[in-house]
């Protein structure tokens, strides 16, 4: 019997050790800053001269490290050794695959506040948001391992006197992973870690922003014992690393997330038959949301405004699963309109080493400007009631802010602008918010505020999402509790920390003997 795992405990922060602890980390971290890092292929470090740069989004001048960066030609290594070493780890025992990844759980769980310091530093995360992404790369490790126990004697089916049937799940062969830059190792881990247990062999190309984080998990499986070449470290241009393995035909599947146009991008270059290809590629994928908080007129009007604002603006905004809209019943929206743009304007932006802002910054250059330029859209198609400005001399800082009395069909209302901006709407009853918070391409998260049973059943039955709470924000999903992922243009809906997530990463295969 597997025993269940309980997901890794949050750090409290406002213990004094606690915080010791973590200011000895962020000063332990600031000693290794601008190092160099190389590529890792069949456990060979390979340095080139083309470089990564990652950056503190906080301090943009202030250099996390060097990475060396893949190419093609490179990429082709990779993928020779992944294929190769395809043919032994196919058959490992998942029983030594999981106990890597226990290994490796406790490793981290051993230097947890070392690894949160990196995620304040690489990831602009303050302390409560970067402790909480090492915990959940802590939760997918175990809930994996864990997982893949249960499934490697595959699945009951029934046999007959004249014959013994069973069904066993086998891996699929060469994944490419592409992780993203928000939950930088959270997602990054989890997604590798279900390749790798899985019996795959792996590419991991890590988000350019924060590839660093990257290299130091690498170092970690292998202390756990993971053999050279299943796991190869190859960070570099989606444009040139990413489509090239995206289209190789020895790639059996590609497990993204990050933008909808990248996702859709993958999406429909991995449907196309390589020459010489004798598979269909499967994809994992998940794209972002535009996120609705329902309140009704039956609702707790302080907990509405709570969960609102904690969900839009939980670092930066810079979540798929963060609440971009509101929508509101228009007897209770002048009065929710109100709190949010008290509590928002209790909120501060800065540099998040010191734990006293409840925001740091924005991930780059490219995002700053792209939600600045939201900003002044919402200008001319809302009223401003919070924030609106930002800081780009040092850091890359956007002040939370908060537009009211949007069309449902306004550019902010059907975008995904990934920063701290949040758009409020109302609806005259239960079945128009409902309307809205539907009128949207994606359906990843949504929460209902309401102590009306019936809405709340409706809300089950029609608010077309793949996470849906009730009086709580829509972000902070847990592995394991709450498994992740959306419907349309939110992606695949693989379900990422639930109990199915391994299966897309194996297939299914039936044996029959005869008596």
């Amino acid at each position: 019997m597997v025993v269940p795992y309980k997901h890794e405990p949050f750090t409290d922060f406002t213990v004094g050790e606690n915080q010791k602890l973590m200011l000895e980390a962020i000063k332990k971290v600031e000693t290794d800053l601008g190092g160099e890092y190389p590529l890792i292929i069949g456990g060979e470090r390979i340095t080139t001269d083309d470089k990564i740069v990652s950056v503190n989004p906080s301090k943009k001048d202030e250099v996390i490290g060097l990475v060396s960066k893949a190419n093609k030609e490179i990429a082709e290594q990779a993928m020779k050794v992944a294929d190769s070493k395809f043919e032994s780890w196919r058959k490992s025992d998942p029983k030594v695959r999981a106990d890597i990844l226990f290994r490796a759980a406790a490793i981290i769980r051993r230097r947890k506040f070392e690894f949160t310091a990196h995620l304040v530093k690489e990831g602009g995360k303050p302390w409560k948001e970067a402790d909480a992404d090492t915990a959940e790369a802590i939760d997918f490790l175990e809930y994996y391992g864990r997982q893949m126990l249960e499934f490697k004697d595959g699945a009951k089916i029934n046999s007959r006197p004249i014959e013994y049937n069973q069904y066993n799940y086998i891996p699929l062969g060469v994944g490419v992973v592409i992780s993203p830059w928000n939950f930088l190792f959270a997602i990054m881990a989890g997604t590798t870690s279900a390749a790798m247990v899985s019996g795959n062999t792996v590419l991991l190309k890590p988000a350019s922003s924060t590839p660093v984080i990257a290299y130091k998990f690498m170092e970690v499986l292998e202390e756990a014992g993971l053999p050279d070449g299943v796991i190869n470290f190859i960070p570099g241009p989606g444009s040139e690393v990413g489509d090239y393995l995206v289209d190789h035909p020895r790639t059996r599947f590609v497990s993204f997330t990050g933008s909808r146009d990248v996702g859709t991008r993958i999406f429909e270059r991995a449907a196309k038959v390589q020459k010489g290809q004798n598979w269909l590629k499967r994809t994992i994928i998940e794209m972002g949301g535009k996120d609705t908080i329902i309140v009704d007129n039956e609702a707790d009007l302080e907990l509405a405004a709570q969960s609102i604002v904690q969900s839009a603006f939980g670092f930066s905004g810079q979540k798929c699963s963060a609440c971009s809209r509101a929508v509101i019943h228009e007897d209770v929206y002048d009065q929710v309109a109100d709190r949010v743009a008290e509590l928002t304007k209790e909120l501060s932006a800065g540099d998040p080493s010191d734990n006293s802002h409840f925001m740091g910054p924005v991930i780059d250059q490219g995002a700053y400007d792209k939600i600045m330029s939201y900003i002044e859209i919402g200008k001319d198609e809302g009223e401003l009631l919070v924030g609106g400005t930002g800081d780009d001399s040092e850091g890359w800082f956007i002040n939370p802010t908060v537009f009211k009395d949007l069309d449902p069909v306004a550019r902010i209302m059907q975008e995904e602008i990934f920063g701290p901006v949040v758009a409020l709407a109302k609806g005259k009853d239960f079945d128009e918010l409902i309307k809205i918070a539907n009128n949207t391409d994606y359906g990843l998260t949504g929460a209902v505020i309401t102590n009306n049973r019936d809405h709340q059943e409706k809300a089950r039955q029609d608010f077309h999402v793949g996470n849906l709470y009730f009086n709580r924000g829509c972000t902070a999903a847990i592995v394991g509790y709450q498994p992740f992922g959306g419907f349309k243009m939110s992606g695949t809906d693989s379900k990422a920390g639930g109990p199915d997530y391994l299966i897309h990463h194996m297939q299914g295969k039936t044996t029959s003997e005869m008596f």
